[in-house]
């Protein structure tokens, strides 16, 4: 009898128990659902589209704009049975009206947003020009089932010119949705270049209204409301000199970058050869892309921070600046160049077979004397090397503002065992020393390392100028040590003989009307891919093989205030193949006002 009543009670107890909580839930915890559900039947919250920001040059002359016009949205779930064929008869006026817009691209548009459980509009057309709405604007409106609202299109009037370093814009990917809400609603993101690295200020933010609305979804009253908001960009780029570079550059293959060595600026810098960021914009079509990508010059590779190459003799001031420090050779201390230096059973040759005779360092520079640098970094080592070129810059990103920048390779008994599980051989070293084997730079980190030399410190190099009205500012790095600040001097003065010494490798190719000083370097090709090789005739598998051509200077001597970097690609000897484009750049900056006419010199 106890037990019954024990378990009878403990029933009541437990049945009390489960209808508290089921009181709670309907009278607290499902009030606050329900009362968030009659917030959105009564709230809504819509967004307003921001106009990306504009791109201008450092005179303020338009890169990147946007053109008006608008968008067509039809209202969802018109497929219902309850519509009778009202999709179709949509459809069918729409591409009466704009014979440019397919019928079964608008279908699939349409089918693929809509469902039952899609109460918002879909867009079937993201952008009719102005001029071509404008006179069919109300015959479209008259439909309830159409809206039409104001969009834009991004347009670059420059076409090709400085489009690595632009970028475009494109339709918003899944990833972008899902971490931009921006991009959600505009459906359009920076893909490359400029575009990309900075689309968070250039896309904006959306504007936004609150508002409560009647039963029928009328509004009913403005609660509150931000204008949509964007800022445009004003680059350090001088699209004058740029045109006047892609006009020298024609038909070769490279790399051109032309900086402010005291504040890191960059004026100028192409990739060559380029392409016309519209065809982005409007849709490229197959077969473009296919000669893009399948083009051997490879015009989709922005060659400024993601073609790697080995520097050549280009490197040869720096690692000379790299054995002074380690104090195990003075720069007056010679060498004897035969030719070539023999290691074990190999033959190591200089690029001058009948050799340059007795040569200090300064002589080394001039004449790019291959011996002399493999002597030295038999006493130096590549420890020593390899520390003394990633602290200048190399083997890390330079900080530009270009999205995606390789940081290149110098190479090492460490990263070769981490990479290839090898040991690493002496023969490796005196690569290493002009340039070669392993070694991969960019021409981004040679002209930021030929500013170092220049100025004794490496400014970060950037397009970016103003942001709005709002200018930035940007770090200086200092590479250099006391002792390496003293040798700059005696570095740039065999820099200097490169172009006015007796011997130097590009005294016969330079006819800047200011004294410049930089360095020569040709560099191997490391390999053209199987798949290039089988489509490539005899003639092309000739010139691919050709070596890189290397010149990077600065200027004027007097005050070394710019870089000017060109990187050939199968141009051969540095000196001949970019001694004239590096000429005429100087020449052109004076012109524009960049280089003060006090530094012309008299030959």
């Amino acid at each position: 009898m106890k037990n019954r009543v024990k378990f009878a009670i403990f029933v009541i107890a437990m049945f009390m128990i489960v209808l508290i909580s089921r009181i709670y839930y309907l009278g607290i915890k499902s009030n606050e659902y329900y009362s968030k559900l009659a917030d959105k039947n009564i709230y809504r919250t819509y967004y307003e589209k921001p106009v990306r920001g504009v791109i201008r040059d450092s005179n303020s002359i338009p890169l990147a704009i946007n053109r008006l016009g608008f968008s067509i949205y039809l209202k969802p779930n018109l497929r219902a049975k309850k519509y009778h064929g009202e999709l179709e008869r949509i459809l069918k006026f729409l591409v009466k009206e704009f014979p440019k817009v397919k019928y079964k691209k608008l279908l699939k548009e349409y089918k693929k947003k809509d469902s039952p459980y899609n109460h918002k509009p879909i867009e079937v057309v993201s952008f009719i020009p102005y001029d071509d709405m404008i006179n069919r604007y109300v015959k479209l409106t008259l439909n309830k089932n159409i809206i039409v609202e104001s969009s834009s299109k991004r347009f670059y009037p420059q076409e090709s010119l400085a489009s690595h370093v632009i970028g475009y814009t494109g339709r918003a990917n899944k990833k972008d949705i899902e971490h931009d809400k921006v991009a959600r609603t505009i459906g359009v993101v920076g893909k490359s270049g400029l575009e990309r690295y900075y689309n968070d200020v250039l896309e904006g933010e959306l504007g936004k209204e609150r508002v409560v609305v009647s039963a029928s979804n009328r509004v009913v009253k403005s609660l509150s409301k931000t204008k949509p908001k964007s800022s445009d960009i004003t680059l350090s780029l001088d699209i004058v000199l740029q045109k006047y570079i892609a006009q020298i550059f024609k038909d070769k293959s490279g790399a051109v970058i032309v900086m402010n060595a005291k504040n890191g600026e960059i004026l100028a810098a192409g990739s060559f050869p380029e392409y016309d960021s519209n065809i982005f914009v409007n849709g490229i079509d197959s077969k473009t892309w296919q000669d893009m990508i399948t083009d051997f010059n490879h015009p989709f590779t922005n060659k400024l921070v993601n073609g790697l190459y080995p520097p050549g003799s280009s490197i040869k001031p720096s690692m000379a600046l790299g054995y002074l420090n380690s104090k195990k050779v003075g720069k007056y201390k010679q060498f004897l160049c035969t030719g070539s230096i023999k290691l074990g059973h190999r033959k190591f040759r200089c690029w001058n077979a009948r050799g340059h005779g007795e040569v200090d360092m300064k002589k080394a520079i001039e004449q790019s004397c291959d011996v002399y640098f493999y002597d030295v970094s038999l006493e130096v080592g590549i420890k020593e090397m390899s520390k003394n070129l990633i602290r200048y810059g190399y083997g890390q990103k330079t900080g530009v503002d270009l999205p995606n920048e390789f940081m290149g390779t110098v190479p090492n008994r460490e990263w070769k065992l981490k990479k290839y599980s090898q040991p690493w051989y002496r023969g490796e070293t005196l690569n290493t020393s002009i340039g070669q084997g392993n070694f991969l730079v960019t021409p981004m980190q040679i002209a930021v390392t030929t500013a170092g030399l220049a100025v004794g410190y490496e400014a970060t190099p950037h397009f970016l100028r103003k942001m709005g009205d709002m200018k930035i500012d940007y770090e200086k790095r200092k590479p250099y040590n006391e002792f390496e600040l003293r040798q700059l001097p005696f570095i740039r003065s065999a820099m200097y003989s490169v172009f006015y010494g007796k011997r130097g490798t590009a005294r016969n190719h330079v006819f800047s009307k200011v004294h410049i000083a930089g360095k020569t370097g040709t560099a191997q090709v490391i390999g053209i891919s199987q798949a290039d090789k089988k489509r490539m005739s005899e003639d092309e598998l000739k010139l691919f093989h050709r070596s890189h051509a290397w010149l990077t200077t600065f200027g004027p001597y007097e005050d070394p205030t710019y870089v000017v970097t060109v990187l050939v690609e199968h141009g051969g000897h540095g000196g001949s193949a970019a001694g004239g484009i590096v000429s005429k750049i100087y020449n052109k900056l004076i012109e524009l006002g960049y280089i003060d006419k006090k530094f012309i010199y008299a030959k």
